[in-house]
């Protein structure tokens, strides 16, 4: 009796999280060395994987929770706003001529535009916007992860429309960065669970600790 309540104590004070590469690298480390100096105790697995792979992983029961920007809707799927990102373009640093706080979508005719694929959900948000400010032509370059993205845009094959929570990945490249505006175009950041599976107590401190931290760290960084 006394292994079976130590397994299922151990159990409660563990979770695990999936999170798309850049914010599981940007953010969330950090994110549970501070969660984790007030709960020594907790367990936290971390997987990196495309939001595409990290929905089926929280229905299966795979994965506890994923953080991210979730477009569509599953049934069985909860989804909590955590925190409101918007799309910013990326240019590479060609001196003060490049460096504008604020661009409009149409401004874009013209460019040479390096994207992610147009499976992925965020690419075809970007798309219809782009479509809709008569930006049509194909881009330049189709690549699958925005580091990536950021390299070619630093070596100035093109630009790059990328979320705001890659602002800090952009810090130490020689890129300039302009918030999209006419219109200004929010993300919103989600944690999902499956509906019908309750959390572990400490997976919903986690929850509550990380919408606080990425408020902060995002003011911290910039994408305010």
């Amino acid at each position: 009796m006394s292994r079976i309540g130590q397994s299922a104590s151990e159990t409660s004070q563990s979770f695990s999280v999936g999170a798309a590469p850049l914010v599981a690298a940007s953010v969330l480390p950090q994110a549970i060395k501070e969660f984790r100096a007030h709960r020594p105790d907790v367990r936290v697995q971390l997987f990196d994987g495309g939001t595409a792979t990290i929905m089926p992983m929280v229905e299966s029961g795979q994965l506890d929770m994923g953080v991210g920007v979730f477009f569509k809707h599953a049934p069985g799927i909860r989804r909590t706003p955590l925190f409101r990102f918007f799309l910013m373009v990326i240019r590479a640093d060609n001196g003060a001529a490049s460096r504008r706080a604020t661009i409009t979508w149409s401004a874009l005719k013209g460019e040479t535009l390096i994207s992610q694929p147009p499976t992925l959900p965020i690419q075809q948000f970007i798309d219809k916007h782009l479509a809709r400010a008569g930006v049509v032509h194909p881009p330049s370059f189709v690549l699958n992860y925005l580091n990536t993205q950021i390299a070619m845009v630093e070596a100035g094959e093109g630009v790059a429309i990328i979320p705001s929570y890659g602002l800090p990945a952009c810090r130490d490249r020689r890129v300039v960065m302009s918030r999209l505006i006419n219109p200004v175009v929010h993300l919103d950041f989600y944690e999902i669970r499956h509906g019908g599976r309750k959390l572990p107590p400490v997976a919903k401190d986690f929850i509550s600790f990380l919408q606080s931290y990425i408020a902060g760290w995002a003011g911290r960084s910039g994408v305010l």
